[in-house]
């Protein structure tokens, strides 16, 4: 799929027929999603359309979902927005697009040098982070699931290489999230926008270097296009989550088993999400540097080690922040996260740097 195909997909101009309200016929339900990505987009907007594929397979219709993508219904970064004021009852995107209705959702996404996708799942599921993010949503009305990672991410895409955080003075850098903070206290200048924007701000010169995800959606975005110098890993991004967020009153007004439907149908694609690009993102990797002349780098020391610093001041003034939410969100956090590293250190890493080493197929 080239760029052009999937953004031209998630333009404006859905019908007036699309948009009707959601129908109740011989006890049939139909719920509209909306999402932040656009149509067909690899990984996460093929996530959106599985896991509304699944959840009206599994109900047997009794609750069908409409997937309505990026632009089709309100803009990618107002979805949220839609299933609060009632627009849609579902939405998909990232939490931490709307870290500015609460500091505490950025959590549910992904923290700088903070939980893998493993790490994330585990907190959530058994160490109290869905009761707390409950408690976040509770403020909107709204209830939010994991429903995709996309494990550890790329770095970013650079028009000049990096030397040293030196080189980051001043760079008009697309990255959303906590992981912005930590770049611009790299000297970043750090700005969000919607994937579908992020191509044509490259070219024109508004941006000097982006981050989306990684191989497989960057192929698809044809950032080699603008730039060549492609740094890995994220040290921002370790394991990011996708969330499916619904209607809480209409959730909770559901039967039983349509709620658990929802609920783990949206867990199935946690997992689904993260096969997709564990499968797919080294491939892409190598279209990017075989048939395209990407550059592969690695961040210099002297940045990993400043944004691990400016990591830790991030996460210290958000405990410090004042907000009670905000605190409990971020203690449970790296309560758990200082407990489930040394399993992920010294029992996974260990593995891996031990085949890497001795074992060649």
């Amino acid at each position: 799929m080239d760029r052009r195909s999937f953004i031209r997909t998630g333009t404006l101009g859905a019908g007036a027929a699309m948009l009707a309200a959601p129908a109740i016929a011989q006890g049939n339900i139909t719920w509209r999603m909306v999402t932040t990505w656009p149509k067909n987009f690899p990984g996460l907007g093929v996530g959106a359309q599985r896991l509304a594929d699944r959840i009206t397979a599994a109900s047997g219709g009794r609750l069908t979902v409409q997937v309505f993508s990026a632009g089709e219904m309100v803009p990618p970064l107002q979805s949220l927005d839609a299933v609060i004021d009632g627009t849609a009852e579902m939405s998909h995107g990232a939490a931490y697009y709307w870290q500015n209705k609460s500091a505490a959702l950025s959590f549910f996404t992904g923290v700088p040098y903070g939980m893998t996708a493993n790490e994330l799942a585990g907190w959530v599921r058994f160490m109290g982070g869905q009761e707390i993010w409950d408690e976040v949503y509770d403020q909107f009305g709204v209830q939010g699931f994991l429903s995709g990672n996309t494990g550890t991410q790329a770095g970013g895409w650079f028009k000049t290489e990096l030397t040293g955080v030196e080189s980051l003075q001043g760079v008009r850098f697309r990255t959303p999230g906590l992981g912005g903070q930590v770049w611009e206290k790299l000297g970043a200048t750090v700005t969000n926008m919607a994937a579908g924007e992020i191509f044509q701000a490259l070219q024109s010169g508004t941006l000097d270097a982006a981050e989306f995800v990684g191989p497989y959606n960057d192929l698809a975005l044809g950032f080699y296009q603008v730039c060549k110098n492609y740094y890995f890993p994220s040290f921002v991004e370790p394991g990011l989550a996708t969330e499916l967020v619904v209607d809480k009153a209409k959730y909770q007004a559901l039967p039983a088993d349509l709620q658990a439907i929802v609920r783990d149908c949206s867990q199935a694609e946690y997992d689904m999400v993260a096969s997709d690009f564990m499968a797919n993102d080294p491939r892409a990797l190598q279209t990017l540097i075989n048939d395209h002349g990407v550059n592969v780098l690695q961040f210099p020391e002297s940045i990993l080690e400043a944004g691990a610093v400016a990591s830790l001041e991030v996460l210290t003034e958000l405990r410090d922040s004042g907000d009670a939410l905000t605190k409990k969100t971020a203690e449970s956090f790296v309560e758990a996260l200082n407990i489930m590293r040394t399993r992920t250190q010294d029992n996974d890493s260990a593995f891996v740097r031990a085949r890497a080493q001795y074992f060649t197929l």
